[in-house]
């Protein structure tokens, strides 16, 4: 229990670190741009396949458990609208990326560790943490909820996809229910939990990361804890801001 304390600790240190005034600003501009294309753009392709194989399952799921003469057809379009919108757009592809962003920013700045260059930055003055971290958490946070749009825009178009190839809706009434009840709140509320899943994701890893210490093999090990730590402090927050946001 202490050493959970002690970690939480570390982590609010590091995150007064990271959010140090920059030396020189010219610099971060650059590397936020870097890294939008490295954690964000590279993100882009799994995002749009998961996201629309997901639509289409859920399509096809509610159609099976809502087939009754007495629930209207379009209803399966609004029940895929919402579930994209208000969980798998934002909390689903949130521990995704956890896997995939998270577990590279740690074996970055892990490697960077044990290779002594954050010692090499320290000496020559730079403020490593600010330096390493700051535009990766920049470049999250403003990305990713594009992916969350973007997640939301291929899901519905997959269960459109898999209504239309089957006989289980009119194409129609689908469309009819992805305007039924719409409420752009909705869209805002998976927003706002993308970009804090995304500091989640990206300061937790970093942090991991930036405390590895041994061999190569605390990189693999640094990476792991990554992904585990920034899946159970999302499902936690998850959990925080839905109750803050819906309620």
């Amino acid at each position: 229990m202490f050493k959970i304390f002690e970690q939480i600790g570390r982590y609010c240190q590091l995150m007064g670190k990271v959010f140090s005034i920059p030396e020189k600003p010219g610099i971060y501009g650059r590397r936020i741009m870097y890294e939008m294309e490295a954690l964000g753009f590279n993100s882009i392709g799994l995002t749009a396949i998961i996201s629309i194989f997901i639509g289409a399952v859920i399509t096809l799921q509610m159609a099976i458990n809502l087939e009754s003469p007495f629930i209207p057809k379009y209803l399966i379009g609004y029940a895929t609208r919402e579930t994209m919108i208000l969980e798998f757009s934002s909390t689903v592809v949130a521990l995704i990326l956890a896997g995939k962003v998270g577990s590279n920013i740690a074996s970055e700045i892990g490697t960077m560790r044990i290779t002594e260059q954050i010692d090499a930055l320290e000496i020559m003055g730079v403020n490593s943490a600010s330096y390493l971290i700051l535009p990766k958490v920049v470049a999250t946070v403003l990305f990713f909820p594009l992916l969350t749009l973007l997640s939301i825009i291929i899901g519905t178009i997959g269960g459109y996809i898999i209504a239309s190839a089957t006989d289980i809706m009119i194409p129609a009434q689908y469309i009819e229910g992805l305007f039924y009840c719409f409420r752009t709140y909705s869209i805002v509320y998976s927003l706002i939990k993308m970009a804090v899943f995304a500091f989640i994701i990206t300061s937790v890893s970093a942090f991991c990361g930036y405390y590895a210490n041994g061999n190569s093999l605390e990189v693999g090990k640094a990476s792991t804890r990554a992904v585990v730590a920034s899946s159970i402090v999302i499902m936690l927050f998850n959990l925080i801001l839905t109750q803050l946001l819906l309620t």
